[in-house]
Formats: C-alpha cells, structure tokens, sequence
C-alpha cells in the first residue's frame, strides 16, 4: 500500500514536533544527573604491571576471541600504540615518564563511559544512552551505523564491525553491565592480581585516590584524570607523569554534549527543523506522480 500525500503530511508534522521535542530535551541538558553514586573504576597505571590479563578476561566474558590467556602474556604488542577496535574491548599499551628517566609504565584504555557523553549526544536514534548507575549503553536494534558517535567520543573509542555487511554493529567496553546489576564487579577488575584497578562508586573511588596522592606525593602527580575533564568520566586514572605523556588527550573541564548543543540550537533556531524538511521534500516527489496521472487523465477525457 503506497503513501498518499495526506499520510505524507501527517509524517512532515510528527517529523517538526519529534524534532521541536528532541531541542526541547536537549536545552533541559538530558545528561545531567547525580553521577557520583555511579560505578567506576580507578586505573592506578603506577602500579599497573602490564601483565594484559585485563584483556582476556575482557575478551573471555564478551567472547570476542576463541584465544587462551597464555597468549596475552606477549608483551611485543606495546612495541606498536594499539586502540580498542570490534573485537579488542579493551587494550593495554606503555608510555614513559621523561622527568624519571623515560621509565616505562603502561595503561590500560577502554570506554571511559563519561558522565556527559559526547556520543549519547551525538546519537541521532537514541542508541547510546546514559546508565544510572554508570555504563553507556548501546543498542544495536536501534543503531542506523551512521558512526555519529565515534566521530563525537574525544577517545577515540568506538569501533565498527566493517567485516560485517549485513548486521554491522558499534563495538565497545559494556562496563560489564550485567555482572554490575548481578552485584559482581566487572570482568577485568576481577581479575588484576595486583589492585592497578579498583572498583567502586565514583565518589569514593575519587577519595581513594586522594588519598594515594596525599600518601605518595612523590610517586604521584596531582592530578585524577577523569575527575573534571569534560564533567567528569567514570572511569579514572593516576599517573607517576603528567598526562601529557600518556595516551589520554588534554581536555577541559566543559562536557562536550552542552559545547555543541549550544551550536546546533544556534543553527536551528531560525530555520525548519530538518526532520520537517525531508517531510517537505518527500511531499514534493510524492506529488509529482500525482500530478502526471491527473494530466495524463486529463488528456484522455479530452
């Protein structure tokens, strides 16, 4: 059964108040909420000693990759920077420390699951969204693969299933979500064999680290990665150096999702909401046809 233009109408008005509703949410700043009592995880990369079993516990509760732990003890793979993709949710890789001697550490990376996310934001169908008690979680029966969100994430995080033609997906760490609502922390919390991570509510977790700077103020620079940078991320990170000197970028204390909705109001403020405009254009194709069988019956009854 086709559409007549009376249905396409009725999508052009439901398309202006879905997006007059979608600025609406966006103005009253959607993301905004008590993330302290959020889980988290504080990666301590002093203490961390590379020893990837971080990976395939990762890889061993997603079932990414049919390979044994013995094979995660090669330590060749921080000759190279690696970044979490498809089926890798999570990578460990080494930096130095210039002030101590280029002493080498490493650091664990993964989804930071920020407690404003860039990528929520970006979503346009609603498949990421933000937790209550801290993941960012994804569905993929919602998912367009318009990778909106991995051009937003400041990380660099997201990854896609290219391989995948038929059913391609957004791939990312889940923060084990499932053992967290089961009571259990998550999979490579579990099991770092010497506490480089630990886990717990946002909040507190911030106050362990505190206290490990105050501790050891020559082991640590003052510094909690995650605490501020773009209003703040679940997880955590403390360093011997400044951050500079690992992978994690330099960022503000501004959530990115309120930086660029100010911009995308400002864009819109005067002008149709777009949703409208593809209503308008598909009444346009849809009438043209219209108007060719009217002239052709025209012809005929003359």
């Amino acid at each position: 059964m086709g559409f007549t233009r009376r249905d396409l109408l009725k999508w052009a008005a439901v398309g202006t108040v879905s997006a007059a509703a979608g600025s609406a949410m966006a103005e009253d700043d959607e993301f905004v909420a008590n993330c302290d009592d959020n889980y988290g995880v504080l990666v301590d990369t002093v203490v961390c000693i590379g020893c990837r079993k971080c990976e395939w516990a990762c890889n061993n509760e997603h079932k990414l990759k049919n390979a044994d732990l013995e094979s995660f003890e090669d330590k060749s793979v921080f000759e190279h920077h690696r970044r979490p993709t498809d089926d890798a949710y999570t990578v460990v890789n080494r930096f130095w420390a210039p002030e101590q001697n280029d002493k080498a550490y490493t650091i664990k990376v993964q989804c930071m699951h920020c407690n404003y996310p860039a990528c929520v934001s970006a979503c346009i169908v609603g498949a990421l969204s933000k937790s209550n008690i801290g993941p960012v979680d994804y569905d993929a029966w919602k998912c367009i693969g318009c990778r909106y969100c991995m051009v937003a994430c400041p990380f660099q995080v997201p990854a896609y299933e290219y391989q995948e033609a038929l059913k391609p997906r957004v791939r990312k760490c889940t923060f084990c979500k499932e053992r967290l609502t089961e009571g259990r922390r998550p999979a490579c919390v579990s099991i770092c064999p010497n506490e480089a991570l630990t886990f717990g509510t946002r909040d507190e977790l911030i106050e362990v680290a505190r206290e490990r700077i105050r501790s050891h103020p020559g082991k640590y620079v003052d510094h909690i990665f995650g605490e501020n940078e773009i209003g703040g991320t679940s997880w955590l990170y403390l360093a011997a150096t400044d951050f500079t000197n690992t992978e994690l970028p330099t960022l503000d204390s501004e959530n990115i999702p309120h930086r660029t909705e100010r911009i995308q109001h400002g864009i819109f403020k005067s002008f149709i909401p777009p949703i409208a405009l593809y209503g308008l254009l598909g009444l346009i194709m849809q009438s043209k046809p219209d108007n060719e069988e009217k002239e052709e019956e025209d012809v005929s009854a003359s």
